[in-house]
């Protein structure tokens, strides 16, 4: 029987956790060992369908509840179970059940885990998408790389979903974001208290082995989740502009693509010949990677961390990117690799990297660095622990002075509450 002093936590997510195929599950992972190490009692729901690769949740000991949309039976469940937190993976949970979080327990502290801003992240595939078809030469975007955050502001301000999304952040008591970028947009742009944010990136233990040796390592690597549009867009970037120019100085190289969820248009880009192989799902990212000499990262829009980027190292492979997969990453520590703005720097950048031990060697150093500086769960865990325990305990004053987000809460809360009634009475009917 669990302790009634237990802390309890319910996590509603968007989807069942898949960790082996993107780096958004792996992060809610990452959050719920948090919790278990606490002894703290996890209870995990979603109205998803199973994933081909999704965690076995209950063998950590976290029960799963799936739950439905619009339907009532998640107020007896969330009335029975008493949660003292929960937590919604992504705002679209907080949109369809905040209301009902807040009517059946309203002294839960609701926290929003955003493993990236996606409206951020939508206003910059919109620019990449209008370069394209105003220019065919997509090859160089240095002018289209991290702009300033007032013009990133300009972009999203009047878009659907920034709206949608920062409402969200305002009606929860606290909001987790892996970037500290994202975090200084929000906070100098559109204004949001600072106190309702929390800078928790993903959260790695630091290896305790040495890495696989320069002499021991062949070949590129990309991975990464194909429904993922950033980085469809950067096997296609790779595929069209910077795979040649690689091939031109390095005529035996070969490039290994891994990535779950892996679509017919992919796999039509297969070609040995080339040496670029579409190589499917990874099961294990870790070991493919450090079998790998040099990790390829192109993504010419996204937002979020990479975790990408933190596999390789983990692993001690340099990875060439771009100022968009470097964002929010390295503070002040010099780069694992190369950051790069053009197909053809890229493109040297990586041949240097691959053919220079002394220099791949240095950035493998910077690796080391850079996740014993800012990602060690270590540190990032139990800050993670003290701001909920803070923020349980100071609830009243953080709701009275968030007026703004009681004022969404009251407007949205009350249409999203009669849409799901009458959508659920209309499901009755059928």
């Amino acid at each position: 029987m669990t302790d009634p002093h237990t802390t309890k936590v319910l996590v509603i997510g968007y989807v069942w956790p898949e960790p082996r195929s993107s780096a958004a599950s792996g992060h809610v992972m990452q959050i719920l060992d948090v919790f278990l190490q606490q002894s703290w009692d996890v209870t995990f729901s979603s109205p998803a369908s199973f994933g081909e690769q999704r965690a076995d949740l209950t063998a950590l000991g976290i029960r799963e509840v799936p739950i439905e949309l619009n339907n009532s039976s998640f107020d007896t469940f969330i009335s029975e179970l008493k949660p003292d937190i929960v937590l919604f993976d992504q705002f679209m949970m907080e949109e369809q059940f905040g209301w009902r979080v807040e009517k059946h327990c309203p002294d839960a502290l609701r926290v929003l885990e955003s493993c990236d801003l996606q409206s951020l992240r939508h206003a910059r595939h919109q620019r990449l998408k209008e370069r394209l078809k105003a220019n065919d030469d997509n090859n160089d975007f240095h002018d289209l790389f991290a702009p300033a955050l007032r013009e990133e502001f300009e972009h999203m301000a009047d878009t659907d979903l920034a709206k949608r999304e920062v409402a969200s952040f305002y009606r929860c008591d606290l909001t987790l974001l892996v970037s500290e970028v994202e975090i200084e947009l929000l906070v100098e742009q559109f204004r949001i208290p600072r106190h309702l944010l929390h800078w928790n990136p993903l959260m790695v233990d630091l290896p305790d082995s040495a890495p696989v040796p320069f002499e021991a390592r062949a070949n590129f690597i990309h991975i990464g989740n194909f429904r993922h549009a950033p980085n469809w867009d950067a096997v296609l970037w790779l595929k069209t502009a910077i795979w040649p120019l690689i091939r031109e100085q390095l005529p035996a190289a070969q490039l290994h693509i891994y990535g779950a969820y892996t679509p017919p248009k992919a796999t039509a880009l297969h070609n040995p010949a080339q040496g670029f192989h579409i190589m499917n799902w990874a099961e294990d990212a870790l070991k493919v990677m450090s079998a790998a000499r040099i990790c390829l990262a192109p993504l010419r829009f996204g937002a979020g961390i990479k975790g990408k980027i933190v596999d390789a190292m983990l692993t001690g492979t340099p990875n060439v990117t771009t100022p968009v997969g470097a964002e929010a990453m390295h503070g002040e520590e010099p780069w694992p690799g190369a950051v790069t703005r053009t197909a053809r720097d890229f493109a040297d950048q990586a041949v240097q990297l691959h053919n220079d031990k002394a220099l791949w060697l240095q950035a493998q150093a910077n690796a080391q660095t850079l996740l014993a500086s800012r990602y060690q769960q270590s540190l990032h865990g139990p800050a993670l622990i003290q701001r909920l325990l803070d923020c349980q305990r100071d609830l009243a004053s953080i709701r009275r002075d968030n007026f703004t987000g009681s004022m969404l809460r009251h407007h949205h809360h009350k249409s999203t509450q009669y849409m799901a009634q009458w959508i659920e009475a209309k499901n009755r009917l059928n």
